[in-house]
């Protein structure tokens, strides 16, 4: 491995265009499938959001008076509509579907969880205040009133009021400042009351909601939606964990130290030729190993999978990650996933530039091994503060492989080469490239900004950041 000092270039001169190679074809196939979920997962949504809308529309919602509360009432009614494809659609975007975390990738389905998710919330809390104003005929005073009468006197609203009560939980939990205080373990086992919240709100719209079912065709269409919402979470979340788990019977073969308070796990099992994960995607990982087993934990894969086993690297940031280093082999294991859009089903061009800081370079590592490529097509800019990782694997790849690895060693902001805006300096090329980075949230957003201001495309550049 080398240390690149400034000027001097990864490449002097943009890649000759040259005709695609076998990889480069299926993934523009791959690319165009991926762009054709995406649109399709879009446009059901909208048009859910259209036909509810459409339903309240044609039972008077917009002809609604103002005495009594009725306009009041019909701003409940739609709200409460919209609110609950919303809620259903974050259901699905939780559920770890497979062809929506291919086409998507992780972060941004997270972004697009997170919007979902308070604008639904947001909805739901008008819902409820609007529809027990409109009972209570627009009389502020008389609405806490209505509100108690209604919780306990019409069917379902006992269970709905409970089911807001685990939402509220999720989304105080899921503000930014709250999950700064929270470790991963605990906000992922508390984000979870988002199903029950969910389930214990269909009694109520059932039973109470002439809009969920006063006609045939959407009782069709509200019994789908929960159908698909449901069984999305029993066969993705639930069964083809449990099934994949079982049928690999995965332990843990020997965990290796590799730099201060970060070690390599090894795991074994049967058939791992046949689970379908890739160079550069991340699992999501819990070890029996007795307390605490049951939190989860999200690691990338730091090596290319071979069919006979898998290997993740660690950096001890909390309880959790440091109890890996304990391990002992033969440990269970039970996994999720794998997850992640950082592999090279994204890769639509030869020449390919991965940016890694600290342990970010764990996924890269695993997918400079596993690209197909020729030599001088690959460069890996890896920038670090202390004992680099893999250093000599990334110099058995560069020989072997013909990779051009560019090693960036010191504190951040401490020379040319640690400023995001010298990599189009440090690789002039980069804008021809293929672009993966993945590192701290911060230091990312700074390497993506710099690339995009560069020239680089934003369909050829691949994030993946360590935020939760």
């Amino acid at each position: 491995m080398t240390t690149l000092q400034p000027p001097a270039p990864a490449r002097q001169s943009p890649p000759p265009p040259g005709p695609a190679c076998h990889p480069a074809r299926l993934a523009a196939d791959r690319t165009t499938l991926d762009r054709a979920v995406r649109l399709g997962a879009g446009a059901a949504l909208w048009l859910s959001l259209l036909l509810v809308t459409c339903w309240w529309v044609a039972d008077g919602g917009l002809r609604t008076g103002l005495s009594h509360g009725a306009a009041v009432l019909g701003v409940g009614q739609l709200s409460g509509l919209v609110a609950s494809v919303l809620l259903l659609a974050q259901v699905v975007l939780m559920a770890r579907v497979p062809v929506l975390e291919r086409a998507f990738g992780q972060d941004r389905l997270a972004r697009i969880h997170r919007v979902v998710g308070f604008v639904g919330f947001d909805l739901m809390v008008l819902h409820v205040l609007a529809t027990t104003l409109g009972y209570a005929g627009g009389d502020l005073l008389a609405s806490p009133g209505w509100l108690w009468r209604l919780t306990v006197d019409y069917p379902g609203m006992l269970l709905a009021a409970a089911g807001t009560l685990c939402l509220v939980l999720v989304v105080v939990t899921s503000v930014r400042a709250a999950r700064r205080r929270l470790r991963y373990e605990s906000w992922h086992l508390l984000h979870l009351y988002a199903y029950l919240g969910v389930g214990l709100a269909l009694p109520h719209q059932l039973w109470t909601g002439t809009q969920f079912v006063g006609s045939t065709a959407r009782t069709v269409f509200w019994w789908t939606a929960w159908a698909l919402a449901a069984g999305a979470v029993l066969g993705w979340r639930l069964g083809l964990p449990a099934y994949r788990t079982l049928r690999h019977d995965l332990r843990v073969t020997s965990v290796a130290h590799e730099a201060p308070g970060v070690v390599s796990v090894y795991v074994g099992g049967r058939r791992l030729d046949r689970l379908p994960v890739s160079a550069g995607q991340f699992l999501t990982w819990r070890f029996l190993a007795g307390p605490g087993w049951s939190r989860a934990h999200p690691y990338s894969l730091s090596a290319a999978p071979d069919g006979r086993s898998l290997r993740i690297t660690v950096k001890d940031l909390g309880d959790g990650s440091r109890d890996v280093a304990r391990l002992r082999p033969g440990t269970r294991v039970v996994v999720e996933g794998p997850y992640g859009r950082l592999t090279a089903r994204a890769r639509r061009r030869r020449h390919v530039l991965l940016v890694g800081a600290g342990v970010g370079i764990t996924p890269l590592r695993a997918l400079a091994e596993g690209l197909e490529c020729a030599p001088g097509e690959v460069v890996v800019v890896h920038r670090h503060s202390g004992q680099p990782l893999f250093a000599r694997e990334l110099d058995v790849l560069a020989r072997e492989r013909g990779l051009h690895v560019i090693d960036l060693p010191g504190p951040r902001g401490s020379s040319y080469a640690h400023d995001p805006r010298a990599l189009p300096r440090l690789v002039p090329d980069l804008v021809h490239r293929e672009v993966y980075v993945c590192g701290p949230d911060a230091w990312a957003a700074e390497v993506s900004a710099a690339v995009l201001d560069a020239g680089l495309s934003r369909d050829h550049l691949h994030v993946e950041s360590f935020r939760w």
